[in-house]
């Protein structure tokens, strides 16, 4: 086994045994990572690794983008945006049968676009809509696993740290584009969102649910007149996709090699959030600021939220660089030559993989642990490396739906007062496993993915 394979070993272990045995921070984790893997290439090659994995770092430009949707989504919390948001989706979707579930289905979507947890995924619109889908005819257990699995939306559309941690990647820097695998994961979102909407189908037919009440007092005009500013939030992220993808871009950069170099420079994972920030504090900077005594008090309360995430993005890309420098692309190639097995096994084994680890970790923790050799094995048996790539994240998104250490089931139980071993074999029957086919159709070219 060669320095770069044994390195990625130790470095998934580490990662495990401190989570799931050690039950400690995952940061603390990859800072032992960091440390130690550069020395995996000798004494005397260690410290020039060390120092050149985090001069990586602090020169990329995806871990700006990840801090910064941590930012917007400190700030999200303290906006009346999301209550706007609500009243339109319980307007649009109140005369459907199951409307709450769409409207759950919904804000978890929206939440997803804005960079949330899984776990606040799933409060925040379960907060809504939980006593609304018990009234409407939905059991404890049907509406518990409805908002646990929708809270893995959360990491099922992009922006979402997984994104980050998977653009990181050796076999994925420099090979796919940032903006192309931020498109492809909004696809597989979708793919997801489609999925859900059987199972509410389901349930609505199996129960005969009938249409609620809620949202027909006013017009769908009258709504969006009133509370339509909040879906201005969204134009960051579109201006942002159309200014680096598409005719836009290739119109400007034909004029001149002057346009062009300015096209090429406008990077999608540093616009796409700032805009997104800019927007946010325009429509409601007012009201966010009052939630705060002082920028002091403001800094306080949003410490905490980077420490966390902000941490683990720092140190998984530096020991990430490391793994890369130490042949890991030379190694998995030796150890594919081995194994014989043939591609389509090797796609449903690696999935499978992926989601049993999403059981017990998070999905940033999943794509920490397998990630990196997940891809690396599916790229080295033939699989286009943005299919593999976004199917990866589709499927550590099924943490949300996985029992038994999902944060959103216990939020989703919590809500609707379901015990949890209810849900268990619901949420692996309904999410779990569809969510894995699904992704394993679309690494394999199965399923269409316009963005190739």
């Amino acid at each position: 086994m060669g320095p770069g394979l044994l390195s990625l070993v130790v470095f998934i272990a580490l990662i495990i045994i401190w989570a799931v045995v050690l039950k400690r921070n995952i940061v603390e984790a990859a800072i032992v990572c960091v440390i130690i893997l550069p020395f995996f290439g000798g004494v005397e090659q260690g410290p020039e690794l060390l120092v050149g994995s985090i001069k990586y770092v602090l020169n990329y430009e995806v871990l700006y983008a990840s801090l910064a949707f941590v930012f917007m989504s400190f700030l999200l919390q303290y906006s009346d945006l999301l209550g706007g948001m609500l009243k339109i989706f319980t307007r649009l979707f109140g005369r459907l049968k199951g409307g709450p579930a769409y409207v759950n289905t919904a804000i978890s979507s929206a939440l997803g676009c804005m960079s949330g947890g899984n776990t606040p995924n799933a409060a925040t619109a379960g907060a809504f809509t939980a006593e609304w889908l018990l009234k409407s005819g939905w059991s404890r257990e049907q509406a518990a696993t409805l908002i646990a699995a929708n809270g893995g939306l959360a990491a099922g559309f992009p922006p979402c740290a997984g994104l980050f941690i998977v653009l990181g990647f050796p076999t994925v820097a420099g090979v796919v584009g940032e903006g192309s695998l931020y498109a492809a994961l909004f696809i597989t979102g979708l793919y997801q969102v489609l999925w859900r909407v059987v199972y509410i189908h389901f349930v609505v037919r199996k129960n005969g649910i009938k249409p609620t009440l809620q949202g027909e007092q006013e017009p769908v005009g009258a709504v969006l007149r009133k509370y339509g500013y909040s879906m201005s939030l969204f134009l960051g992220a579109i201006i942002s996709v159309l200014m680096t993808m598409g005719p836009i871009p290739n119109y400007f950069s034909s004029l001149s090699e002057v346009w062009s170099d300015a096209m090429e420079s406008i990077n999608l994972l540093v616009w796409l959030p700032t805009l997104m920030i800019l927007i946010l504090l325009v429509l409601d900077g007012k009201n966010i600021a009052k939630h705060f005594t002082s920028w002091e008090d403001a800094v306080e309360k949003f410490i905490p939220h980077l420490s966390n995430i902000g941490g683990l993005l720092f140190f998984i890309f530096a020991a990430s660089n490391t793994i890369s420098k130490l042949g890991l692309g030379d190694d998995v190639v030796a150890l594919l030559d081995q194994m014989n097995l043939s591609p389509i096994v090797t796609v449903f084994v690696i999935y499978i993989l992926i989601a049993f680890v999403a059981g017990p970790l998070s999905s940033t923790a999943t794509l920490t642990a397998v990630g990196l050799v997940a891809h690396a094995i599916l790229v080295g048996v033939g699989m286009d490396p943005l299919l593999a790539a976004a199917s990866i994240l589709m499927v550590s998104s099924t943490e949300g739906a996985s029992p038994p250490a999902s944060g959103a089931l216990f939020v989703a139980c919590g809500l609707t007062e379901c015990d949890p071993p209810k849900i268990y074999m619901p949420l692996i029957f309904w999410f779990v496993v569809p969510i894995t086919l699904i992704a394993c159709f679309i690494a394999m070219g199965v399923l269409p993915m316009p963005v190739q």
